[in-house]
């Protein structure tokens, strides 16, 4: 733009580019694109990570024992470029990661009860360092300070439990560099130092013989945004391990309670026979939450934990702990009417812990305690429940299935599994989109992402949810659209090779990569206009000065959305470069500008960061080192006798 603005009208872009005018917008995921591993239930797409210089995706495909690495430049159309063997360092990766160019897989051993690696790639697929990391890691992160890597080391036992890994996570500090890792970079914790602890009864240990270090078993971590604690899921031991990075040290294991499904706001569907009917009511049941799935966030200056509940169940074939309620000995005290709650129509066909709920130890049941919570939770960081989507999943999708309600992955019955897991939460991401942030969920079973408002965490607010599953056709290669979703990543518009806000879906069973772009669909009393090459939700009031600007009513065109996939971005006739930047950027002009030039840079507030005035050389090139300010979005201005520029830059350190 070329303009000279007025104080109001530029004060009108910031408040604009900043989200001010977004509060009353919801987020709409849109379909762009599809990939296929051609791999169906073999686990052809499991978890995926997106490197923002190179426009490459990485996928673990189980199938295959590779990491395939996809070409995302066009979103619409991601291509399949090579595929890294992984043979060389154990079986199968189980996930992976991407910061700053460096690509780390968590691959397990060939024997899964011993020791498995972190194996670094470039972004070209170039094979650059391993370091030995516990028994069967499952899931790898970087911290945000880029400084360290941490694996969760599951350690599952045997078939016959006579060998039971203790559960750990191991800290890899990369802070000086890949090529001159050692072993002596890793730090492995485990949980030995509560064996002779008495724990919080929420805290599940019941394997065979196992210690507490044995029977943790490490799903999923989430690290905070400032890089000093990491947050690790015991999925099977329904619990919460906490760790000082500073130290790495675990400072805490936190039980997380139960849900008692008699409470009003907790009803559920029990059982897959008569499929006529769909039951969604309380039963005298408590429901573990094992979380799979976790995610960091800060919400309103305070720090949150958001989980998806998952559940899970040990079976082995010299342990196993579930059972239908219909085979257990229930307390007559307890369940005056049993066999009303027996009946395979009422509770009788629950899947539940034989482990769990003999509270009295007189070989009967006092209570019922089943696997998963069906639902997101979100905690704060001492494990204390802030906000449980209670039964809305489940009384949602029903609204929405009702010939296909808690269908599984690979079939489309009607209930198939509210004995069990019902839709099963299994991945979840968060992101900040304009003013808003946003839980993405997915539905291991039923399939689909449903789309929580989170700003504020006392109140979420489901805004949205979309299945692109095909329930007129079966299940199978091909058939069926996305199937299983296990992995959700979220890419920002600042480092999307389309410019645009991407959710990147893994499907699991139908081993596909469903790609959607994150549209802003207004609510009341907002309209929908296209302002330099974004859409945005403004307020009727603002509408005329933002007409004034150049904006058109309406969403922009696809075509208007594209951009060229570089690390630079054309602004209003100029570049930025390189952006996202450390702090150092240029502002590129196509011809010089005359006479002086001031240079403002605002934060997402509105206020002045970082300012500098340029005398009459006529430069078409401008330096700006920034590097002093945090990293974040940024809007700038460039005042010069001929007109005024602005944009946008990203600061990511």
């Amino acid at each position: 733009m070329k303009n000279h603005l007025t104080p109001l009208l530029l004060l009108l872009i910031i408040m604009l580019q900043s989200g001010y005018l977004f509060s009353q917008s919801v987020v709409d995921l849109k379909l762009i694109g599809r990939y296929s591993s051609n791999v169906y239930d073999g686990g052809g797409t499991e978890i995926a990570a997106y490197d923002p210089a190179t426009s490459h995706l990485f996928s673990v495909n189980a199938s295959t024992g590779t990491l395939d690495i996809i070409d995302l430049s066009d979103p619409s159309d991601p291509v399949f470029l090579s595929a890294i063997d992984l043979g060389p360092y154990g079986a199968a990766a189980n996930s992976v990661a991407i910061k700053n160019g460096v690509v780390v897989a968590a691959v397990e051993d060939t024997i899964k009860q011993q020791n498995g690696k972190a194996v670094f790639f470039d972004a070209a697929g170039n094979y650059l360092n391993h370091v030995e990391v516990g028994a069967l890691p499952d899931m790898i992160t970087f911290s945000p300070d880029g400084n360290k890597v941490l694996v969760a080391n599951e350690g599952e036992p045997n078939s016959d439990y006579s060998i039971d890994p203790v559960g750990s996570v191991s800290i890899i500090d990369i802070s000086g560099g890949i090529a001159g890792l050692t072993q002596a970079n890793v730090t492995t914790l485990d949980f030995s130092a509560y064996n002779n602890t008495i724990l919080d009864p929420s805290i599940r240990v019941y394997g065979p013989n196992a210690t507490v270090a044995q029977d943790m078993e490490p799903e999923y971590i989430a690290v905070s945004s400032n890089s000093e604690k990491a947050y690790v899921t015991l999925q099977e031991n329904n619990a919460l391990g906490v760790i000082n990075l500073k130290n790495n040290k675990i400072v805490s294991l936190i039980g997380l309670g139960f849900k008692n499904y008699m409470d009003v706001n907790n009803k559920l569907d029990a059982s897959d026979q008569n499929s006529a009917i769909v039951n969604i009511t309380n039963w005298p049941v408590y429901g573990m939450y094992q979380p799979d799935a976790i995610k960091h966030v800060r919400l309103n200056g305070n720090n949150y934990l958001v989980t998806a509940n998952e559940g899970d169940v040990r079976e082995y074939s010299a342990f196993a702990e579930g059972s239908r309620v219909a085979s257990l000995l229930l307390d007559e005290t307890a369940f005056p009417d049993a066999v009303t709650l027996k009946n395979n129509n009422n509770l009788g066909r629950l899947n539940v812990t034989k482990n769990l709920g003999d509270t009295d130890n007189d070989g009967d049941y006092d209570q019922l305690y089943t696997f998963g919570a069906r639902s997101f939770t979100i905690w704060n960081t001492s494990g204390g429940l802030v906000f449980d989507s209670g039964d809305e999943l489940e009384t949602f999708l029903y609204e929405k299935y009702p010939l296909n309600f808690n269908c599984s992955n690979t079939n489309n019955t009607l209930k198939n599994r509210s004995d069990d897991k019902g839709p099963e939460p299994e991945g979840i991401e968060v992101a900040e989109i304009f003013d808003s942030t946003y839980a993405f969920v997915g539905l291991e079973r039923t399939g689909g992402v449903v789309v929580y408002n989170i700003t504020d965490p006392l109140n979420p607010r489901l805004v949205n949810y979309v299945n692109t599953r095909d329930l007129s056709q079966t299940p199978g290669l091909n058939s069926g659209g996305d199937l299983g979703p296990e992995g959700l990543l979220f890419i920002p518009a600042a480092e999307s090779p389309n410019g645009r806000n991407l959710l990147v879906v893994s499907n699991e069973i139908s081993g596909t990569i469903a790609i959607f772009e994150t549209d802003v669909l207004c609510a009341t009393y907002k309209v929908q206009v296209c302002y330099d090459g974004q859409t945005y939700c403004v307020g009727k009031k603002q509408l005329p000065s933002l007409l004034q600007l150049g904006a058109v009513i309406g969403p922009c065109e696809a075509e208007e959305r594209n951009h060229t996939p570089s690390s630079s971005v054309n602004l209003n006739g100029h570049f930025v470069y390189p952006n996202p930047t450390t702090g150092a950027f240029q502002l590129k002009f196509p011809a010089p500008v005359t006479g002086n030039a001031t240079i403002n840079i605002y934060n997402m507030m509105g206020s002045v960061v970082w300012s500098a005035s340029f005398s009459s050389t006529d430069l078409s090139i401008f330096d700006v080192d920034a590097s002093m300010l945090n990293s974040g979005l940024y809007f700038y201005t460039v005042s010069t006798l001929s007109g005024d520029y602005n944009g946008k830059v990203v600061i990511s350190k």
